[in-house]
């Protein structure tokens, strides 16, 4: 079962997943999301911080025989994390690792204590407003919990800081302020499973980020590297996860977010040669091998729409539509009515 079937990567991802032979089972808040009528099945759930998310899935599960579960989202991640005590695997690092990583403070405290390399970061409601020298880059605002830049402001001053506080609709202790470094940012993916080996680390130099990555490289910088296998040294994730960080002057990794699970550009990943996704389901269900830390620098990702076609009876066979309720017929017939979660 892979969530988040409208997000920009997901319908890729279950399209590779069916070319590797799995039945993939698509979920999604949204009628509308593409990977919707791309999966074998495709279902409407709760959104992922509802009390009926985790029944929902607990059922679809149940009903569907998934034997594992790929959540792509934030919102979702620690509930659905409880599946693994069904027997369904779980594709993400251990819950104490994800709960950690969603506290972006608590998340920068812990890795400066471990010794690994941050920005200097302050909640917005300690962040000391007399700072008379601000860094080169300035400050980056932003809630102290989320995804995809949301509510991300970066300012040059402490009096823009104290307007982007003021102005973001947020209350100061959920967000945090950081020393925003300006050298070429880094999305990385690490592949680790339960025995906490780290299978590879392969970094991707982030081209143009809009939200999401939408053009990245593959880069190989053994400082990088270093910094993000301290990360499952310190902290012990056991299993996937995603590193963010940018090189300061002098070239040395600053970490300023982990996603504690699949980048976003696990395709660009897989195209250099580590196929995270797959490789990591393998070992979960059917003990799969290791997947070997050999991949090509300087495959390029562009993120680009496209388009795929199949039978009118495979698209509506999942009894969902895209259609908003009430649109008006098309050449005569009545658009299907989505089926929405109960």
């Amino acid at each position: 079962m892979v969530t988040t079937a409208g997000s920009a990567p997901t319908p890729g991802t279950i399209l590779h997943l069916r070319e590797h032979g799995f039945r993939v089972v698509a979920t999604d808040v949204d009628p509308a999301a593409p990977g919707l009528y791309l999966a074998d099945r495709g279902y409407l759930v709760p959104p992922g911080g509802s009390d009926a998310f985790l029944p929902r899935m607990r059922a679809l599960c149940a009903r569907e025989g998934a034997v594992a579960v790929v959540p792509l989202v934030d919102e979702e991640l620690v509930r659905v994390g409880e599946l693994a005590g069904d027997g369904v695997a779980v594709l993400l690092p251990r819950p104490d690792f994800v709960v950690g990583c969603l506290d972006k403070y608590a998340l920068m405290q812990r890795l400066d204590e471990a010794g690994i390399g941050v920005p200097r970061t302050w909640l917005a409601s300690e962040w000391p407003t007399g700072t008379a020298d601000p860094p080169v880059g300035g400050f980056v605002v932003k809630p102290r919990s989320g995804r995809g830049s949301r509510g991300v402001v970066t300012v040059g001053s402490a009096r823009g800081v104290a307007r982007a506080v003021a102005e973001s609709g947020y209350a100061a202790d959920e967000l945090i302020v950081q020393e925003r470094v300006t050298g070429p940012e880094y999305t990385v993916s690490v592949v680790v499973w339960r025995d906490g080996g780290v299978q590879a680390v392969v970094p991707k130099e982030v081209v143009l980020k809009q939200g999401v990555t939408r053009y990245a490289v593959t880069r190989r910088d053994h400082g990088v590297v270093r910094a993000c296998r301290a990360v499952q040294d310190a902290l012990r994730a056991d299993g996937p996860f995603n590193v963010q960080l940018c090189l300061d002057g002098l070239g040395r990794p600053r970490i300023f977010e982990i996603n504690p699970r699949f980048s976003s550009t696990a395709a660009l990943t897989a195209a250099a040669g580590v196929d995270e996704i797959t490789g990591l389901l393998r070992q979960a269900v059917c003990e799969g091998p290791r997947l070997d830390d050999e991949w090509r620098e300087g495959v390029a990702m562009v993120r680009r729409w496209t388009d795929e076609f199949l039978s009118e009876e495979q698209f509506t066979s999942h009894g969902l539509s895209p259609a908003p309720p009430g649109a008006a017929a098309v050449g005569g017939r009545s658009p299907i009515v989505p089926v929405r979660a109960r």
